[in-house]
């Protein structure tokens, strides 16, 4: 079971995340400095009775960055209207909505590094001056119409700020990192969320999941209901450390947070590479996983953590994922733990 797949959500838990978001900066938790800052803007701009500056939020997935957007859409007390960069194919997809929006609605989207150029091009007359020109006809009979849209927020959120194009960049009036969770926060994350779905849960239990959650909200919240099937069935109905214990060695989550795919592609990486360096495409070919999709989900975490290395010539798997999964030091990571050695 890959926990950490943003594909792999079941609708169930679609709308359990949906009951479990926060809906007011008073609720969310983490990201002090992040929260301080856009509480403060958005207290200005209802002040002056304007529209909020646009937003980007950037950050690896299940961090917040959809909340935020909804939070920020209701503390202004205004609509959102939400979409991701790939449903935009066409430019009349993004003017049909730009055009629906009401003075200081939100427009929120997702993945927006995903934006074709097309569809981008239009997007910066609207975030600047809050109008779209719109070709009609071609040829000598092409003419040019101007329509103005009512002032909005664009809230963009991305995984991949590389990806961006900087005209785009330049147009967004502030930008927030999102960063991992501490296992405090998301301690208080599992707590508040268990109150929610009325799960029995102690202490050592809700420390342990946070623990193991890879620093992610959405990960704590999708290994509490996982723990908690396994309370009903297996246990007394209590998330207690004995019960968590149990389920999240099943779910092949171990006591650092990696799970299946994070061991598969460090083992990989050792087992058929020699410990590295490897590119990302021949990773993602012998891992039968997407590119993307390891350097979105899967390798922001183990760079963080310290299990791989990136180098000019790729990929490494450091000597803590040898000792973690119990493999003996050697090739480019002996030279690194010799290093680090020799250093102390």
């Amino acid at each position: 079971m890959r926990i950490t797949d943003p594909k792999g959500i079941f609708e169930e838990d679609r709308e359990l995340d949906k009951a479990l978001r926060p809906i007011s900066f008073a609720e969310f938790i983490g990201q002090a400095k992040i929260k301080e800052n856009l509480m403060v803007f958005v207290e200005a701009a209802l002040k002056r009775k304007e529209q909020l500056d646009h937003v980007l939020l950037l950050g690896p997935p299940g961090l917040g960055k959809t909340t935020l957007a909804y939070i920020i859409a209701n503390e202004m007390k205004v609509n959102i209207k939400t979409t991701s960069g790939p449903i935009l194919e066409r430019p009349v997809d993004l003017i049909g909505i730009l055009t629906s929006l009401r003075e200081m609605d939100v427009l929120f989207i997702d993945e927006i590094h995903r934006l074709p150029k097309s569809v981008e091009e239009y997007l910066y007359s609207a975030m600047e001056d809050f109008r779209i020109d719109i070709i009609l006809d071609k040829g000598p009979r092409a003419e040019s119409v101007r329509i103005d849209i009512a002032p909005f927020t664009l809230i963009g959120a991305t995984t991949r700020v590389g990806l961006l194009t900087s005209p785009l960049i330049s147009r967004f009036g502030m930008s927030f990192r999102l960063d991992y969770y501490d296992v405090e926060d998301l301690y208080k994350i599992v707590l508040r969320s268990s109150s929610i779905l009325k799960v029995k849960i102690d202490e050592d239990g809700a420390r342990e999941i946070a623990k193991r959650s890879r620093g992610t909200p959405r990960v704590a919240n999708r290994l509490l209901r996982r723990v908690r099937d396994y309370a009903e069935i297996k246990s007394n109905g209590v998330v207690d450390i004995e019960i968590t214990n149990y389920a999240l060695n099943n779910l092949d989550v171990d006591e650092k947070g990696l799970d299946e795919m994070d061991k598969k592609i460090l083992k990989t990486i050792i087992e058929k590479f020699s410990g590295g360096p490897v590119g990302v495409k021949t990773l993602s070919h012998a891992v039968s996983e997407d590119p993307g999709t390891i350097e979105e989900v899967y390798e922001p975490f183990l760079l963080r953590e310290g299990f791989l290395k990136r180098t000019t010539r790729g990929r490494v798997a450091t000597p803590l994922a040898y000792k973690h999964l119990g493999y003996e030091v050697k090739g480019l990571a002996e030279d690194i733990f010799s290093g680090m050695e020799d250093r102390s």
